[in-house]
């Protein structure tokens, strides 16, 4: 098997390979395109030989082809899933480079048209790159085989023309990547590799003059004419193109990043008591927080408490003595709040007291003055 046998071998089984590949990929998220677009693309086209088969008319060979051109338009619709439908028609052309025969050498000139109508079905696949989307398909339709080729053997000893058109069933192999063009919405430029079959075998008008004949055989000169058929076409492609979609699905949203947890407020470390006036009494009220500061006093670092009473300026008794009965009240108040919390569970040991009479209060006022907010007892965890 020649160098160029083999690379064309590899590369019928890769295009296969490439397929089966895509398959297992199915899992991958779809790229949708979403409603009707038209795609066109052209490149390079590359035959694999195509044999002529033996015949009791014609020398059996192998027609070799140079690389030729390809063109490619379509229309399809994008279902929005990833799953897109397409049809399409094709076009390649390539210049007969040799005809390989075991019987005799030769010199050859002409070439191969194809063309053909095929239906496809493509997913598109979304990798996570907004740059790059893969896409596979597979087509079954019909195609076209034109001729019109000759071969010369030396001194005349064989001179054969192929000419005419025949068609037969046909299927492909679609692997490509898309790429969209960030300043033109729903336009896209696409890189593509297909592997493209025509069925055999495809029969063809030959006339043939020559001392070779059928059964690769000499025989007399003479002039032949017949059928000369090749076995199954196998096609290779490689393109660029463009394809526009008219209803382009908008872009996914931008991710949003999760909102940052609040914090769970700090227990509060200092609650005030307040009192009625001239009295050490607790109301409901007070009672209420002094028992959330005793539970709370379980949930923060707390090395001791201290509990400190207060009064406003105004007093039961004028002058010194009221001041004296301010302070003294102030303490009541203190040692209180003390066996509440005691009661609610808070250990006696932790909790210190003192009164401060009319000093430091929360509202400053003239002397004699009554003051709800003034008349209070702050528990201050340490």
């Amino acid at each position: 098997m020649t160098q160029r046998s083999v690379v064309r071998t590899w590369l019928t089984r890769a295009g296969f390979t490439a397929g089966v590949s895509m398959l297992v990929m199915g899992a991958a998220t779809a790229q949708p395109v979403k409603g009707l677009y038209i795609a066109g693309e052209g490149g390079a086209s590359f035959n694999q030989d195509q044999t002529a088969r033996l015949s009791p008319v014609f020398p059996s060979g192998r027609d070799h082809y140079q690389a030729g051109v390809t063109g490619i338009g379509s229309l399809g619709y994008g279902l929005g899933n990833g799953f897109r439908v397409e049809v399409e028609g094709n076009y390649r052309n390539n210049r007969l480079q040799q005809f390989r025969s075991s019987t005799f050498p030769s010199s050859v000139g002409g070439r191969q048209q194809g063309y053909g109508v095929m239906a496809n079905a493509l997913f598109d696949m979304d990798i996570g790159k907004s740059w790059v989307f893969p896409y596979f398909g597979a087509g079954i339709g019909y195609g076209w085989q034109a001729m019109n080729t000759y071969v010369h053997a030396p001194n005349g000893a064989f001179d054969q023309h192929v000419g005419g058109t025949t068609g037969n069933f046909a299927y492909q192999g679609i692997f490509g990547l898309s790429f969209p063009v960030p300043w033109v919405v729903g336009l896209s430029a696409t890189a593509e590799y297909r592997f493209y079959t025509l069925m055999g075998p495809n029969g063809h008008h030959a006339t043939a003059t020559g001392i070779y004949g059928g059964w690769d055989k000499t025989k007399e000169f003479g002039v032949s004419s017949g059928n000369r058929d090749t076995r199954t076409d196998f096609k290779h492609s490689l393109m660029l193109g463009l394809r526009y979609e008219f209803n382009p699905a908008p872009p996914p949203p931008k991710p949003v990043a999760a909102p940052m947890p609040i914090p769970a407020p700090a227990p509060t470390r200092t609650y005030l008591v307040f009192f009625d006036w001239d009295s050490a009494e607790l109301s409901t009220r007070a009672k209420a927080v002094v028992a959330a500061a005793a539970r709370n006093s379980t949930s923060v670092q707390v090395t001791h408490i201290e509990v400190s009473g207060y009064t406003d300026t105004s007093a039961a008794h004028p002058g010194h003595r009221g001041e004296a009965y301010n302070m003294a009240l102030s303490q009541r108040r203190a040692n209180t709040v003390k066996e509440e919390l005691v009661r609610d569970g808070v250990a006696a040991g932790l909790i210190t007291t003192q009164g401060f009479g009319e000093s430091h209060p929360l509202v400053v006022t003239a002397a004699n003055t009554r003051e709800p907010q003034n008349r209070r007892v702050e528990i201050d965890f340490k």
